[in-house]
C-alpha cells in the first residue's frame, strides 16, 4: 500500500511539474495580430523587399522611380517593367505576401493608406 501511494505521489507530481511547465509556454504563445507583431511583420517584410530590390537594379530603378513620379505615369512604368520580367514579379510578390496575410487575418489595415493602395495595385498585377 505504501509503494502505491508512494507511485500515485510521485505520478501526481510528475504531473503538475508538466503541467506548470506546459502551462506558461502553451499561454506565452505570441499574439501575430498585436500592434508588436504586426509591426514586426511589416518591418522585415519591408526589409526582405529592399534586400531583394538592392540585388535587382532594374526593378529597384522602376520602384525608386515610381516614388516621385505622378501616380498614372508611376503606376504604368511598373507595370510595364514587370510584366516584362514576371519572374521577378512573382519573387517580390511573393517577398511582399505576409502583409497582405496579416491584413486578412488581423482584420486590419497595416500599412499608411498611399502605400496601401500601392500594395494593392502591385499584388493585383
Amino acid at each position: 500500500m505504501m509503494k502505491t501511494a508512494h507511485t500515485w505521489a510521485a505520478g501526481l507530481v510528475t504531473g503538475l511539474a508538466a503541467a506548470t511547465i506546459a502551462a506558461p509556454i502553451a499561454s506565452a504563445a505570441p499574439d501575430p495580430c498585436s500592434p508588436d507583431a504586426i509591426s514586426g511583420t511589416v518591418n522585415s517584410t519591408t526589409g526582405a523587399a529592399q534586400a531583394y530590390l538592392n540585388t535587382h537594379p532594374g526593378a529597384n530603378q522602376v520602384v525608386t522611380a515610381a516614388r516621385t513620379q505622378p501616380r498614372p505615369e508611376a503606376e504604368a512604368n511598373i507595370r510595364s517593367y514587370f510584366s516584362s520580367n514576371p519572374q521577378e514579379y512573382h519573387e517580390l510578390r511573393g517577398i511582399l505576401s505576409p502583409i497582405g496575410d496579416t491584413q486578412r487575418q488581423c482584420n486590419v489595415p497595416v500599412l499608411p493608406p498611399d502605400l496601401a493602395s500601392a500594395y494593392d495595385l502591385f499584388m493585383a498585377g
